[in-house]
């Protein structure tokens, strides 16, 4: 089919080059019709037509993703490095927050430990407990 034919066909008819559908049964009289008057023919004979238009995704299934249940991996495989490291840096910064208002550390400690959990050292809670009491920087024990 002739890309002429198709583009004289989408203007007459409004709609893009990938809605116009000509007839394959009839190349040859496609290929004759070189004006818009004969596209116009062809259109009213049902050898021409438009194709409906594709349905767009709705804002629903745009936004539904794989549930937890259908993922396969690790547990820590399943998360972004992003949210892996935000779940182990948030709890560590909430506790050393709630040491320094109990008065278990002083400011000076908390900023350097702060710097530490930003740099990455400590895994979880219990690593930095375990690191509070080896380096004696709790003032009164649990």
């Amino acid at each position: 089919m002739s890309s002429l034919q198709k583009k004289l066909a989408a203007k007459i008819l409004k709609v893009g080059l990938s809605r116009i559908w000509l007839d394959p049964s009839k190349t040859e009289d496609m290929q004759k019709a070189i004006t818009k008057a004969d596209i116009r023919r062809l259109i009213q004979k049902g050898y021409v037509k438009s194709l409906p238009k594709k349905l767009k995704k709705t804002r629903e299934k745009k936004t539904k993703r794989r549930g937890p249940g259908s993922k396969k991996g690790s547990k820590l495989a399943k998360l972004t490095k992003k949210r892996r490291w935000i779940s182990t840096v948030r709890p560590l910064r909430k506790m050393l927050k709630e040491l320094k208002a109990s008065g278990q550390i002083d400011s000076l400690t908390y900023r350097k430990l702060c710097r530490l959990v930003k740099g990455g050292m400590f895994r979880s809670r219990s690593h930095l407990k375990i690191y509070l009491k080896q380096h004696g920087l709790l003032k009164k024990s649990d």
